[in-house]
């Protein structure tokens, strides 16, 4: 099985290249799931209704989401019916939606579990027994073909504990929220595929993804003087791809990245 996991989408640049690559990812790839972050991708803060069906046209299977999960109001009306959205698992009981959802993509039971980590973020519920407690009964190859963890966190020792933690009981261990694409991507000693940050889908000519003004300002004096504004220059996707044997467990993973600025890559298929 071939899937690819999308970082971040940020803003209209990122939703521009992802709307513009996932149908041809999908054959060059020969793509059996596409999962998303898209919890930026409403003018950077979000995600609606709009955005959602826009992704699932082009062939995104699941949309997880991340600290900005609840930043547009509709999306409170969206999350308990829409079985392809999730929010981090370890929001509270009684938030809206989902932390986890298996679906069917393309013949394949595929379960996504979101979850948020705690260093540096707002301090939700234990992401470690949130995530044991998903996975209760559930064994890779006889419950789910697949099973894909995005760890929305801020520390990289904090996702790389988590993939630690999964090796062998999930296909793949990705990190979100940085928006900067790590060089880490490796199969773990028992088989799961871990990457700390597939980077983000927007423009990187820009401070993670918003236009440079404001962030600059902010570091420099110490004052907010305006509002983040995604940086709407030409978009790069970054994602990461990864093959799957017949028990779920990964014998390939690879960054992929397609648009402006980055250096291009494209994994050849065998």
């Amino acid at each position: 099985m071939n899937l690819l996991f999308l970082g971040d989408i940020v803003g209209r640049s990122g939703r521009q290249i992802v709307l513009q690559q996932v149908p041809e990812l999908r054959k060059t790839l020969a793509l059996d799931a596409v999962i998303a972050n898209g919890e930026n991708a409403a003018g950077g803060f979000g995600i609606n209704a709009s955005i959602l069906e826009d992704l699932y046209d082009v062939g995104v299977d699941v949309v997880t989401l991340g600290n900005h999960a609840f930043d547009q109001r509709e999306i409170v009306d969206i999350l308990p019916s829409d079985m392809r959205l999730v929010r981090p698992i370890n929001y509270p009981v009684g938030t809206p939606g989902r932390g986890a959802t298996l679906v069917e993509a393309n013949g394949f039971n595929v379960l996504v579990i979101n979850v948020m980590g705690r260093l540096f973020m707002d301090p939700l519920d234990d992401p470690f027994r949130m995530v044991d407690e998903a996975l209760s009964g559930m064994e890779l190859g006889r419950d789910a073909d697949v099973i894909i963890v995005d760890v929305h966190a801020e520390a990289s020792s904090e996702k790389m504990a988590m993939g630690c933690w999964l090796d062998g009981r999930v296909s793949l261990v990705v990190g979100s929220h940085t928006h900067i694409p790590t060089a880490d991507a490796q199969i773990l000693p028992g088989g799961t595929a871990y990457q700390t940050d597939a980077g983000m889908c927007g423009d990187y000519d820009s401070v993670i993804g918003m236009e440079k003004t404001e962030p600059i300002n902010r570091f420099v004096t110490k004052r907010a003087q305006g509002r983040f504004q995604p940086a709407a220059g030409p978009g790069m996707l970054c994602g990461t791809f990864v093959q799957l044997d017949e028990h779920g467990l990964a014998k390939r993973i690879e960054p992929v990245r397609v648009g402006a600025r980055l250096k291009n890559y494209v994994p050849q298929l065998d």
